[in-house]
């Protein structure tokens, strides 16, 4: 299959090994992973703050730089982002656009999957021959859990890994209290949200928390650092990735 990364814009500029690990371990796969070297942001933050036209050029960019007939999926290491382009795009090109950019839009959203949508559903696969001899606990991000509605489809990825610790996040369910501009618009509320998030996190013993999510886990990791608690946060796609000759870098013992 030939699967087009969207690297997302956090991805690229604060998180990029979550965006190598997902080519790293689709290519392990036997799938063939390419980069279109125009995308940029999926406009999701322009949305979200009351933007709406000035996410129109990004809407028309991301059909442009992912349309191409030979791409058969996108994949990107983020509910959030893919939650935009397949919630946020038909809304935006609807308004603003055009007919022939909301049939576009239309055909590139529904090829355009998180990695765990991608994994699960569409290559049929739940074990990706990973290694990760670590304790962890997930936390469902809200845009996958709410918007994408993925399930537990990265447990069932997580609980196939090789010598995986995989213990349950308590209030699993419960948003970090990131959501982008809500962090800086309700510091406070936002803050109580992260500790209750840190603390349950705190309560499992885990090396490492994980998400699907780079947003939600720099939240997490920040209040985690601030407080010293000891446990690190690792994408989702940098577990699937790691095998016993590639573990990765946050994760060395």
């Amino acid at each position: 299959m030939r699967i087009a990364l969207f690297a997302t814009c956090i991805g690229d500029t604060l998180f990029p090994e979550a965006s190598k690990s997902t080519a790293i371990l689709l290519t392990r796969l036997g799938h063939e992973v390419v980069f279109p070297p125009g995308q940029t942001c999926c406009g999701q933050m322009h949305v979200n703050t009351g933007y709406q036209p000035d996410a129109l050029p990004l809407v028309e960019n991301y059909v442009e730089s992912f349309g191409d007939a030979s791409i058969d999926v996108v994949v990107a290491p983020s509910g959030s982002c893919v939650g935009a382009v397949r919630h946020q795009h038909e809304i935006v090109a609807g308004r603003y656009g055009t007919t022939a950019l909301c049939e576009r839009v239309e055909t590139v959203q529904a090829k355009t999957y998180e990695l765990s949508e991608l994994l699960v559903d569409v290559l049929g696969v739940t074990d990706v021959g990973a290694y990760f001899p670590h304790r962890v606990t997930y936390h469902p991000t809200c845009h996958s859990l709410r918007m994408l509605r993925v399930g537990d489809k990265p447990l069932q990825l997580l609980r196939a890994v090789r010598e995986i610790d995989l213990v349950d996040l308590p209030a699993a369910d419960s948003c970090c209290g990131f959501g982008g501009t809500f962090a800086i618009k309700n510091a406070e509320t936002s803050t109580a949200m992260l500790a209750d998030k840190v603390r349950n996190i705190g309560d499992t013993g885990a090396e490492f928390c994980c998400a699907s999510d780079s947003s939600c886990l720099m939240h997490i990791g920040g209040g985690m650092s601030r407080l010293r608690a000891g446990t690190r946060t690792i994408h989702l796609a940098e577990i699937l990735a790691s095998v016993e000759s590639r573990v990765p870098t946050g994760a060395s013992t």
